[in-house]
């Protein structure tokens, strides 16, 4: 087994916590948005792209020892909770984050059409694209929200 993937797929070992490694990887991934919020705009997304790709090669690996979508594998809650929180309005109050957080895991968990369906697509693409499309649908969600909430 590579360690370098391992090492990704896992969120540098975040994926062995004893429970609900999923939602641990993707509130590492909001504590860091949230410590460097100027990063939630290009250099985000620029993170984001690269990270996804690695976590494509990471989770097909680790998927050959530890099975399909193995629960270790988080680096995609990584990447969905981040789309999350892409180009959010400077600024945000934490409360905003903790709201952004609990949508992701919602569209994560759930997993509404076609997300459900994109976890079929083969090796590490079908890890990675059901997280990308939910936090796709986080991010539209949250927008929607600081609409109405906050104009």
């Amino acid at each position: 087994m590579n360690r370098l993937a391992r090492l990704v797929a896992t969120s540098f070992y975040t994926g062995f916590f004893p429970f609900a490694p999923g939602t641990v990887g993707a509130f590492g991934a909001l504590l860091f948005a949230w410590i460097f919020p100027g990063l939630l705009g290009l250099p985000l997304l620029l993170i984001t792209i690269v990270i996804f790709f690695l976590g494509v090669w990471a989770a097909t690996e680790v998927e050959k020892t530890d099975g399909h979508d193995a629960s270790i594998i988080n680096i995609d809650e990584v990447v969905g909770m981040w789309i999350s929180l892409l180009f959010l309005p400077a600024g945000l109050s934490w409360y905003w984050f903790v709201i952004a957080f609990l949508i992701f895991r919602f569209f994560d968990i759930v997993k509404p059409p076609p997300v459900n369906q994109s976890q079929n697509l083969a090796k590490g693409w079908g890890v990675m694209v059901d997280d990308v499309m939910a936090g796709i649908y986080s991010n539209l969600l949250l927008r929607l929200l600081l609409y109405f909430i906050v104009r």
